[in-house]
């Protein structure tokens, strides 16, 4: 039998997928879509970012990936030839859903600008190429910004429900009583409290405790954000510890007092900021770290319909509930695969359940149900699930972070409850009802996509520290004992700053 010719081919090959529904896959560069920070001059961020919505020829979006490898490509460099910059330009993340992720990491400041060509082959993609008129600064380069025109650039959303919700319990904030007290309520010997003031946007801080070696997680981002936006003066106390101190009640008799804590309970008054864990994973991102809030946007696993059909679990032994997962997946295999990968709490219990080799995290998104258990409090990975596409089963729980207000249950996520009683029920739920689960998950993956972008983290520090600043009753000083936290040395990258710094009156 003779082979038919290789453009007859091609024509059967389009042929088919047209009688299955699926015209979409013909990508058109001039109409997709480009858009995000990463293509703003004035946004200064580690890893700066961008989106791509592939659009067809009919003007359609797609909405799972063309098929074989994506021809889309990214190359960032300096208008001028004679300013050579290091630029990382890592290839795009495909999200799964025909919309990509592109990064770029800057290691030096381009005076001249930075030209950006999208491209699809060798055909340029929507606006293609974006000029950033320069100077284009650099993560490392000291150069903070008037805070309104930084906000309105990145922008930063106009309201925060769970900073509005933390603050109503502190109308102003006494700092004499702050003095007072902390120390001697959170700063004996395994105390993990670091008193910060924050004066000329300058950082200083003392330690104290026993337990404050997580301030490099606390100065880190502080740093990050006096490079790039003039704070207030403010004086505050951060708690680098598990879990939320603050548990006065309002109007009680003494009054509560706001410490700054990176997890939030029910029970507490703690003002919440974004974990030490996400933190330093924006700051670190395409660097030192593996699993980052972008990077993990691209390395989502199979899609739904090849998803494995169980629920899944993979974590260390810091919860007595993590045990009974265990114990139910081996009763009910069928329907969930759970493992403690390391004993620290319950080492006798190791040798009845086992212990589970560890896992690469992208690989957990193999599994179409995520088991979100606390840990000492709330689960770290959390936010991670949520960016995959998974269906995240969540604990109910008395603790929170930062951007839980703005999820609902069934709605973003499935809940279960404490106990777990009620967990293989909802596993049978999602596998008689597949689609629902799959809308479900999907609603919580492009939720988590807008509230954890990395800008938005940098909006939600700025916003917590000119709220507690604004309710400051007196002036915040360098007490006794501080030291002044430097900015990290950079001498291979030459920086100057072209902004005019603004007086105190102008702010």
């Amino acid at each position: 039998m003779r082979s038919l010719p290789r453009a007859l081919l091609l024509q059967l090959r389009l042929a088919l997928l047209v009688a299955a529904g699926a015209p979409e896959v013909l990508v058109s560069a001039p109409r997709s879509l480009v858009w995000g920070p990463g293509l703003q001059a004035a946004v200064v961020l580690p890893v700066r970012y961008f989106y791509l919505q592939a659009v067809n020829s009919e003007g359609q979006n797609l909405t799972r990936s063309p098929p074989g490898q994506t021809p889309f490509k990214v190359v960032v460099k300096s208008l001028s030839p004679k300013e050579l910059v290091r630029i990382h330009v890592p290839k795009p993340l495909d999200r799964n859903d025909g919309t990509f992720l592109m990064r770029y990491r800057m290691y030096e400041t381009v005076n001249e600008g930075l030209k950006i060509e999208v491209l699809y082959g060798d055909e340029h993609v929507a606006q293609s190429p974006y000029i950033l008129k320069g100077p284009v600064y650099h993560e490392y380069c000291e150069c903070p910004e008037d805070p309104q025109a930084w906000q309105k650039t990145l922008p930063c959303p106009t309201k925060e429900p769970q900073i509005a919700k933390d603050f109503a319990s502190f109308p102003s904030i006494n700092l004499q009583q702050m003095l007072n007290e902390v120390p001697k309520r959170f700063g004996d010997e395994r105390g993990a409290i670091v008193h910060y003031t924050i004066l000329d946007n300058h950082i200083y801080r003392r330690s104290l405790g026993k337990y404050t070696d997580f301030k490099m997680f606390s100065d880190e981002i502080l740093l990050s954000l006096t490079r790039k936006v003039l704070l207030p003066d403010l004086e505050f106390y951060v708690n680098l510890g598990d879990w939320p101190l603050e548990h006065r009640k309002v109007n009680g008799t003494p009054s509560p007092i706001p410490i700054i804590s990176w997890c939030g309970s029910l029970d507490s008054r703690d003002v919440v900021l974004p974990t030490y864990d996400i933190t330093h994973s924006t700051l670190e991102a395409m660097r030192g770290v593996t699993n980052d809030l972008l990077s993990i946007q691209g390395n989502t696993g199979p899609s739904w319909i090849n998803k494995t059909e169980r629920a899944f679990f993979r974590g260390r032994d810091s919860r007595e509930e993590r045990l009974q997962l265990v114990q139910l997946s081996k009763e009910n295999p069928q329907l969930l695969d759970a493992g403690i990968t390391g004993y620290f709490f319950f080492q006798e219990k190791e040798k009845e359940l086992g212990k589970a080799k560890l896992m690469g995290f992208f690989d957990f998104f193999k599994y179409k149900y995520q088991v979100n258990v606390d840990g000492t409090v709330a689960a770290y990975r959390y936010p991670y699930l949520m960016l995959g596409d998974s269906l995240v089963l969540k604990q109910d729980s008395p603790y929170y972070e930062h951007f839980y207000m703005a999820l609902e249950p069934w709605k973003h996520y499935v809940p279960i409850k404490r106990n777990l009683s009620d967990l293989l029920e909802k596993v049978k739920w999602a596998k008689e009802n597949d689609e629902e689960a799959e809308k479900i998950a999907k609603e919580g993956q492009l939720m988590a996509r807008d509230l954890l972008q990395p800008h938005r983290l940098y909006c939600y520090y700025y916003e917590v520290l000119q709220k507690y600043a604004e309710r400051q009753s007196s002036k915040p000083e360098v007490r006794d004992g501080m030291e002044l936290v430097p900015q990290p040395e950079d001498n291979t990258a030459i920086c100057q700053c072209h902004r005019k710094k603004p007086s105190r009156e102008e702010l």
